[in-house]
């Protein structure tokens, strides 16, 4: 399992948790951007530039997903991708989309993305502030806990299934 960030427009703040949260588990946090990015030095994190242009770094993001990978992202296009691949998709301000929600979600950002598209001015997400903050590292933790437990039992049966063998 490994972090993935459509870092292009992933605020700074969001990064910084990241970097923590990849340092602390030692789990791979890999940013992809059309720009160069700053990444601290580390065994775990990394970067990948790729050329510019329009759906570039969200193209990459899709192609190298695996299963079980996290996509940090508020591209909800990418987002569905990602859960169609057998990822998991998490937005800056902390909402884990499922297979059950980015139906809808799809649905509203092709409504308004029409409505944008016929001249009507629909405005844009607010600033993230500090409970959205709060809100992205509660469910990021509380999703690598989830990966950190899982991994645990999975290493626990390896160990005892080749126990019984012997």
């Amino acid at each position: 399992m490994q972090i993935w960030v459509d870092a292009d427009a992933c605020p700074k703040v969001i990064k910084e948790i990241l970097f923590r949260a990849a340092e602390r588990r030692q789990i791979r946090l890999t940013l992809v951007a059309n720009k160069l990015l700053y990444c601290p030095p580390s065994k775990v994190i990394r970067a990948i530039q790729v050329p510019a242009g329009f759906d570039v770094a969200d193209n990459k993001i899709a192609e190298l997903v695996e299963i079980g990978d996290l996509v940090i992202t508020a591209d909800i296009p990418l987002a569905a991708e990602v859960i169609a691949r057998g990822g998991h998709a998490l937005n800056p301000r902390g909402e884990l989309y499922t297979k059950d929600t980015i139906h809808e979600r799809l649905t509203m950002r092709n409504f308004m993305d029409g409505l944008r598209g016929s001249g009507v001015d629909t405005g844009g997400p607010p600033a993230l502030n500090q409970g959205d903050r709060q809100a992205f590292a509660n469910q990021l933790d509380k999703f690598l806990a989830k990966c950190v437990a899982r991994q645990n039992y999975l290493d626990w049966c390896r160990i005892n299934s080749k126990e019984g063998r012997k």
